[in-house]
């Protein structure tokens, strides 16, 4: 089986980050020209204002689209550990737009909560509510099976856009189909906006945190750090390992780990044994994407364990 290298497998990423991408854009351009419109003939402000803020999403599909460029580029003379950041920014900055999304609809249910529809709206603004919902459904799915497949966060972080989206659909089909069948239970459409605001702001917070959290430079779980110790422990010619230290760059682990050898191994004999360890790593635990090992002679050498290392 051909396994692609390291430049193939980021050409196949931005080819299929861009296509996902580009179909989601796409869509969000059709449904809000259709929500619009509908809107308008179905004399629903609500369907008409939801058509606006579709337009608004674009805004994420073109972060995506530019910044995918950006970090699937190789490392660079400026740029050595590569531009995996640049994913991370992506992620927060749709976490961010998901706040204020959810902040300014559930602030325009709040302050509207005591207006009245002024007319009666028509089937056609309750049939781009429900189509909404729908597209945007499918779209999530699919943008996050991509983004898995890639490993992409920021793709990933534009699917729950979708979804965000999708729900912000949700109260305005109640406030259309109330209008429609029973007009004094207007308030439902304001409502069902509070609740879905909640629910964008809940997606916010999963996708922005962890963003914000690896921006901080947060290291790796303790179990994840105990497997790379486990796994360079068991490696010939390694006596002890210590100092094991991680962080995150985009999807991928960075590890720096002090290894401990006998005091009397050649130089060549312990770059060996580090170079032994750091591929046994990124065999063994694929998002370890880069590995420095810091040799130390052992001062006492530990009792023998009764077992013979690979």
């Amino acid at each position: 089986m051909n396994v692609p290298s390291p430049e193939q497998g980021a050409d196949l990423q931005v080819r299929e980050v861009r296509r996902i991408t580009w179909i989601g854009m796409i869509a969000n351009i059709l449904l809000a020209g259709f929500k619009i419109i509908a809107g308008g003939i179905g004399h629903s402000q609500a369907v008409v204002a939801d058509g606006v803020h579709t337009i608004s999403d674009c805004t994420t599909d073109l972060v995506v689209l530019v910044g995918v460029g950006y970090w699937t580029a190789p490392p660079d003379q400026n740029h050595p550990y590569g531009h995996r950041r640049i994913e991370t920014l992506v992620t927060a900055f749709i976490g961010l737009a998901l706040a204020l999304a959810a902040v300014g609809v559930g602030y325009h249910a709040l302050t509207s909560l005591k207006v009245e529809h002024s007319r009666t709206p028509d089937v056609i603004a309750l049939a781009a509510a429900l189509v909404s919902i729908l597209t945007k459904e499918i779209l999530y799915h699919w943008n996050v099976r991509v983004g898995k497949r890639v490993i992409s966060p920021a793709v990933i972080a534009n699917a729950w856009h979708h979804r965000a989206d999708g729900f912000s659909s949700v109260p305005v089909a109640l406030a259309v189909g109330g209008a429609m069948f029973l007009p004094g239970w207007y308030f439902l459409d304001q409502i069902g906006a509070v609740l879905v605001s909640l629910f964008i702001l809940r997606a916010a917070w999963k996708i922005g945190w962890p963003a914000l959290m690896e921006l901080a430079d947060l290291g790796a779980d303790p179990e994840v750090c105990e497997e790379i110790e486990r796994i360079s422990v068991d490696t010939g010619g390694v006596l002890e390992v210590h100092k094991c230290r991680t962080r995150h760059v985009g999807y991928g682990l960075q590890v720096d780990l002090h290894v401990l050898v006998k005091p009397d191994l050649t130089v060549r004999e312990g770059h060996r044994i580090s170079g032994k360890v750091k591929h046994r790593l990124m065999k063994k635990m694929p998002q370890v994407v880069d590995v420095i090992i810091h040799l130390e002679p052992v001062e006492e050498e530990p009792p023998a364990s009764g077992r013979e290392k690979p």
